[in-house]
């Protein structure tokens, strides 16, 4: 591929983290989509590396974790295998992630499918990146409690119970809204945890901070990822720009500052550097 000047490359993944289609950052840059899909391939592999190497041996207190649904090629009902061996995986894709509630740091993030598997897969890849004991929040999902219970020695863990009812308004109109929920009920799981700091609220808002900086994980949209590696790569890119470039409003700061992983706000040319740097070796810009 020919190399872009350096102000393209900005502006292609300033618009992939504004929440842009590809198509629609083409005709912003005036590249190709194929150009474009590939400095996303760049930029999600250097950031995947980037991510696994800084976001390391945290002290935190509290977080907590959560399961967000997108789709790739196709939503489920509409796969079949020959969709799902072009794509590398079709249909519902699950990003998994786990948010610091002080700094508002994504700690960790895995996509995958809503399963054991993946439970355990995140969990550990958690477990890895945080030292010492904190309070962890999560929902209900079954899995979650064997994938807590064998990734950590010590924790205080907490799960939070939605009870949702049917909705008084059963028009068309909500036919992509979730139920109402009518009450939560807290349920101390493992350790000592602090029932009143148990909560998801602060992950479920980043789940929606994800569908508004990433096309691809709006629920009616024609912009969904087409490839699963595709749909991989922007998660990793979204990861390092939201820690490391986006100041977050509740810490007037970039989360990557305010748990002191950098002392310094990044810009997206940053990220750009950070590319380049991994192409020959190094990770940090």
């Amino acid at each position: 591929m020919n190399k872009l000047p350096f102000e393209k490359r900005c502006q292609i993944l300033h618009a992939m983290v504004e929440g842009n289609s590809v198509r629609g950052i083409a005709r912003l840059v005036d590249v190709s989509p194929v150009t474009v899909l590939r400095y996303l391939a760049l930029a999600g592999d250097a950031c995947m590396k980037f991510h696994d190497t800084a976001v390391r041996n945290l002290k935190i207190q509290r977080a907590e974790a959560d399961e967000v649904w997108s789709f790739v090629f196709a939503k489920e009902r509409k796969t079949n295998p020959e969709m799902r061996k072009k794509a590398g995986g079709a249909g519902s894709v699950w990003t998994w992630t786990c948010l610091d509630t002080a700094s508002r740091l994504l700690i960790s993030y895995y996509v995958g499918s809503r399963d054991s598997y993946s439970a355990h897969t995140f969990m550990q890849d958690v477990a890895s990146r945080i030292v010492g004991r904190f309070q962890l929040t999560t929902d209900a999902f079954s899995s979650y409690y064997d994938a807590v219970a064998q990734a950590f020695e010590t924790v205080d863990y907490a799960q939070l119970v939605k009870l949702y009812g049917e909705s008084p308004d059963r028009g068309p109109e909500r036919k992509y809204s979730p139920a109402e929920c009518i009450g939560i009920r807290k349920r101390k799981i493992f350790g000592d945890p602090d029932m009143s700091r148990v909560s998801t609220s602060l992950v479920e808002k980043h789940n929606q901070t994800m569908r508004q900086h990433m096309k691809r994980f709006a629920r009616l949209t024609a912009a969904h990822s087409k490839k699963f590696a595709n749909h991989v790569h922007m998660v990793a890119l979204y990861a390092v720009w939201y820690n490391f470039v986006r100041i977050n409003s509740a810490v007037k700061m970039s989360p990557a500052m305010a748990v002191g992983i950098t002392d310094k706000l990044w810009e997206i040319g940053d990220i750009v550097n950070l590319i380049e740097a991994s192409e020959v070796g190094h990770l940090a810009p």
